[in-house]
C-alpha cells in the first residue's frame, strides 16, 4: 500500500510535532514543508533535511500534488487553507479550532462531504488514555455534574509572542476553550441551552476591544452546568493553573497534576495534557454520616508525552483514510464545540447571557 504523502503547512508547537508524526509513522511521507518564516529551516534540520521547502500555500499545494495536508497555522487562515486543499482533493489534518467563524467552520465541513475526503480537526486530549477515563470516570457520578476545569499560561519570550498573534484573530476561551467544552459535551452527552462569559484586557499588546483573560459558563439541558477559565500573559498567575474536576450527585473525580502544578510551567505544551493521578472520591455515607470508601488513586501506566499524543492523532487520520472511517460525528462535534465557544465570546463582548 502507497504511502499517504502530506504536505505540511506550518511550523509552529503543533505543526512540528505533527511533522516529526508523519516522519515517523509507517504510511506516511511528507512531500512539502510550508512556512513564511525560517521555522521551516530549522524543523527541516530537525527531521534529517531533504524536504522540498515553500514559502507560499497555494505554489506548495500545485506542486507537490498531495494525497493529504496537515495544517497548523493561525485560525484565521484554517478555513480558506482547508477549502483550497479539499479543492484539490486532498484529505486534512487540521489543528482547532476548525476555523474562526461558525460559518466558516460549517463550510469546511460542507467542503470536505462534497468532496468525499477526511477532515479530522486535532483535538488531542480524545487520543489521551487518562483522559479517556476520565470523561467514563465522570460519566459515572451521576446528573446533573458540575465540571470545573481552566488552564491558564503565564506565557513569556516566544510564548507570549504566539499568543498575542493568536489574539489577532481569537480570545484564549475561544482557541482553548473549544478543547474542554468538547470534553463536558463529553461528559453529559447533553444539549447546551445557555451560556455567559466575562473578560478582562490586561495588556495594551493586544488589540482593543480583545481580551487576554476569560471565564465562560455553560448549562445544559439535563441541569448539568460547566465553567471554564484562560488566561495568556506574563501576569497571569501559576496558581491554580491546571483544575480538571467533575463534581456529581454520586462524588467528584479529578485530575491532579502534582508535579505540573508545582514546578511552574504553565506555558509549556507538555503540561497542557500532563494528567499524572486522577483522583476518584465516592459520595456514599454510613449511618453516622462519615464516608464508607477512601478516596482512590489511579495512576495509569499508559501516560503518552505530547510527541506521542501527536503520533496517536495522526494513526487515527490515517486509519481514517485507509478504512473510510465514519467522520460524521467528528465533524459534527468540532462545529458544535466551536459554536458554543463563540456564544461565550458573544457573551463576554456584548455582556448579555446567550441562549443556544
Amino acid at each position: 500500500m502507497s504511502n499517504i504523502r502530506v504536505l505540511v503547512v506550518g511550523c509552529g508547537n503543533m505543526g512540528a510535532s505533527h511533522a516529526m508524526a508523519y516522519h515517523t509513522i509507517d504510511g506516511f511521507e511528507i512531500c512539502g514543508i510550508v512556512a513564511r518564516g525560517d521555522s521551516k529551516k530549522v524543523l527541516n534540520e530537525q527531521l534529517g533535511g531533504g524536504y522540498a521547502l515553500y514559502n507560499d500555500y497555494a505554489q506548495a499545494l500545485e506542486a507537490t500534488a498531495p494525497d493529504a495536508v496537515c495544517i497548523s497555522t493561525y485560525p484565521e487562515t484554517h478555513e480558506s487553507y482547508a477549502i483550497m486543499a479539499l479543492g484539490k482533493g486532498c484529505h486534512v489534518f487540521i489543528e482547532k479550532p476548525l476555523a474562526d467563524t461558525v460559518e466558516g467552520a460549517e463550510r469546511v465541513v460542507a467542503a470536505a462531504k462534497k468532496a468525499g475526503k477526511k477532515l479530522v480537526v486535532g483535538y488531542i486530549l480524545r487520543h489521551h488514555p487518562s483522559w479517556q477515563y476520565f470523561i467514563q470516570a465522570a460519566q459515572q457520578m451521576g446528573k446533573p455534574l458540575v465540571m470545573r476545569m481552566n488552564l491558564n499560561q503565564q506565557s513569556h519570550g516566544r510564548m507570549w509572542t504566539v499568543h498575542k498573534n493568536l489574539m489577532q484573530s481569537l480570545s484564549p476561551i475561544v482557541d482553548c476553550g473549544v478543547h474542554y467544552i468538547d470534553v463536558m459535551c463529553q461528559m453529559t452527552r447533553s444539549r447546551p441551552v445557555q451560556v455567559s462569559a466575562i473578560g478582562a484586557r490586561l495588556t495594551e499588546e493586544i488589540p482593543a476591544g480583545n481580551y487576554n483573560y476569560g471565564q465562560l459558563q455553560i448549562r445544559f439541558e439535563d441541569g448539568s452546568v460547566g465553567w471554564y477559565e484562560a488566561g495568556w500573559g506574563p501576569m497571569m498567575s501559576e496558581t491554580a493553573f491546571f483544575v480538571k474536576d467533575v463534581i456529581g450527585p454520586k462524588g467528584c473525580v479529578s485530575i491532579v497534576a502534582k508535579q505540573a502544578a508545582s514546578n511552574g510551567f504553565s506555558d509549556s505544551v507538555a503540561v497542557h495534557t500532563q494528567t499524572e493521578s486522577i483522583r476518584i472520591h465516592h459520595a456514599d455515607l454510613d449511618k453516622a454520616d462519615e464516608f464508607e470508601k477512601q478516596d482512590e488513586w489511579v495512576d495509569l501506566t499508559d501516560e503518552p508525552d505530547h510527541q506521542e499524543l501527536c503520533n496517536r492523532e495522526q494513526l487515527y487520520f490515517l486509519r481514517s483514510i485507509r478504512e473510510g472511517l465514519d467522520l460524521s460525528d467528528h465533524m459534527d462535534d468540532a462545529v458544535n464545540s466551536l459554536r458554543i465557544a463563540f456564544a461565550c465570546d458573544e457573551s463576554v463582548r456584548t455582556g448579555e447571557v446567550v441562549r443556544l
